[in-house]
């Protein structure tokens, strides 16, 4: 299928309601045209994986034409350089998350990227490398816990950022990770108090909030650890 016939297609999807509605959610409106998820999944189906068609359509800037990008490219071709063009290209929280779930997790670079990536100032930038963290937690069945407690410096310093869409994302990463397994779950809990301890207001929620989900996963058996 040609990039130019798929952006047809999508156009026939567009939705201007469902672009107010995304909107009201913080969702960019700009080259957006409202298509939705399990529409743009179906497409991706009948598409199969294509590398090359990924990069044409991230090219057209559309919103769901890189949503659509992610979902066909193929994990094992994305090079670092792409990952950081496409990083750069990030205007929408919701890009960002669908890309980095369901491709940028699954490429060879991802515990590289996660890092850095959530040192960076740009808003979704810093994002990204979030979200990545909470992804891998998720999808990554083989990696040991040690690799996932790499990660707590790093989250305890973003909890610092009280941009909206990168604290959402701290705290994102710090409730998946917890929710592995009980080890971790403990561990979890022990850094959201550490958290908490820092008092601003956004460390405060990201803590709050995780520790909200964690005792509601599995009840501690130390009987140190903080309370809710």
């Amino acid at each position: 299928m040609e990039c130019r016939d798929i952006i047809i297609t999508l156009k026939g999807y567009a939705n201007p309601e469902n672009v107010k509605g995304m909107a009201r959610y913080g969702i960019n409106p700009h080259n957006t045209l409202g298509v939705n998820i399990p529409v743009l999944r179906k497409m991706a189906k009948t598409i199969g994986k294509d590398h090359a068609l990924a990069l044409e359509l991230w090219e057209t800037g559309i919103h769901e034409a890189r949503i659509l990008a992610a979902l066909i490219d193929s994990a094992a071709l994305v090079t670092s350089e792409q990952l950081e063009n496409w990083a750069l290209n990030f205007d929408s929280w919701d890009v960002c998350d669908q890309v980095c779930s369901n491709l940028f997790d699954k490429t060879a670079y991802a515990y590289e990227k996660a890092c850095s990536w959530s040192r960076r100032e740009e808003e979704f930038v810093k994002r990204a490398g979030f979200v990545l963290m909470a992804a891998l937690a998720v999808h990554d069945k083989k990696a040991g816990d040690e690799v996932f407690m790499s990660f707590f410096p790093m989250i305890k310093s973003g909890s610092s950022d009280d941009r909206n869409f990168v604290k959402k994302a701290v705290n994102w990463a710090l409730r998946q990770i917890g929710k592995r397994n009980q080890f971790l779950c403990r561990k979890s809990i022990a850094l959201a108090a550490e958290i908490e301890f820092i008092g601003t207001k956004t460390a405060r929620w990201i803590a709050k909030d995780a520790l909200r989900e964690l005792h509601r996963q599995f009840k501690p058996i130390d009987t140190h650890l903080p309370p809710l």
